[in-house]
């Protein structure tokens, strides 16, 4: 098997980064999910409740996050560490602090995103002193991981293969086949059987570099129905009633499709595209 494709996504739900390589971290690649889009109160918004997040591009520059809008000037966040105002914030009714990143980006937000709830939206960081515990109920005896404001794991694993299936099954309904972006995964891999991952114990770079554990099942939600570009929903309800129908995960309710990944070793070194990798 081997790696086509490395993205990271710096701020939660909104566009993300194709790279050649990026670090392992023990909370996942360098700068994936550092930054989380929240309402007033703190709680986390995504394209669950506003598609048009998918149109917010992100750059990542020597010293800058710069997020890009069609509708307004870009909006650079300086990368160095700072002074930030601490806030607690809200992923699935877990809290965790976040460093409140200030008015001109909550402003740029609201003005390009609108307001979610009746409220306006600020960017928070994700702090570097915090860690934010992956749910043990999957990890193996001894394990420890942590994320930062992904959902709940540091990585999301894919297989072409089975994008490749699903996409089989839409054009035999007659819809749309879709792209892998709408799944978002961290890692894409090719050369297995379609949903082979929903086997795999670990993911080993062929030279040792770096282990991988696949952990848990990716229970799709409704982002997958968005347009990664348009930020629309161009068919209400696919792929995720697709993945439904063809019913992946036998014994488990809803679409699944991907499977969340921990770090075991490697930390410090880099996932390539063109990384062989053995199961």
């Amino acid at each position: 098997m081997q790696i086509t494709h490395v993205a990271i996504y710096p701020v939660k739900s909104l566009g993300g980064i194709a790279l050649d390589a990026a670090e392992l971290g023990p909370r996942g690649l360098e700068w994936d999910r550092r930054w989380m889009v929240v309402d007033e109160t703190g709680r986390f918004v995504t394209q669950r409740q506003l598609p048009a997040m998918a149109r917010v591009s992100v750059r990542l520059e020597a010293a800058a996050l710069v997020l890009e809008h069609p509708e307004a000037a870009p909006l650079s966040v300086p990368l160095a560490p700072r002074e930030r105002p601490r806030l607690e914030v809200e992923i699935f009714k877990q809290r965790c602090p976040g460093l409140d990143e200030g008015e001109a980006a909550a402003g740029w937000l609201t003005e390009v995103l609108g307001r979610v709830r009746g409220q306006g939206l600020r960017l928070v960081r994700f702090p570097d002193d915090h860690r934010r515990a992956v749910e043990p109920d999957h990890l193996r005896d001894g394990e420890h991981a942590h994320t930062g404001f992904a959902d709940g794991y540091p990585l999301l694993v894919a297989n072409q293969a089975s994008l490749d299936a699903l996409n089989a099954v839409l054009r035999g309904k007659g819809l749309a086949p879709v792209p892998m972006a709408r799944f978002r995964p961290n890692l894409v891999v090719d050369g297995a059987e379609a949903f082979a991952e929903d086997g795999w114990e670990s993911l080993v770079a062929e030279d040792g570099r770096y282990r991988l554990g696949l952990r848990k099942p990716c229970k799709r939600c409704q982002i997958p129905t968005v347009d990664q570009r348009s930020g629309e929903i161009p068919q209400a309800g696919e792929p995720l009633q697709t993945l439904i129908e063809m019913n992946t995960q036998p014994h488990l309710k809803g679409g699944y499709f991907g499977q969340n990944a921990i770090l075991l070793a490697g930390e410090g070194e880099a996932l390539r595209v063109g990384d062989r990798l053995t199961d």
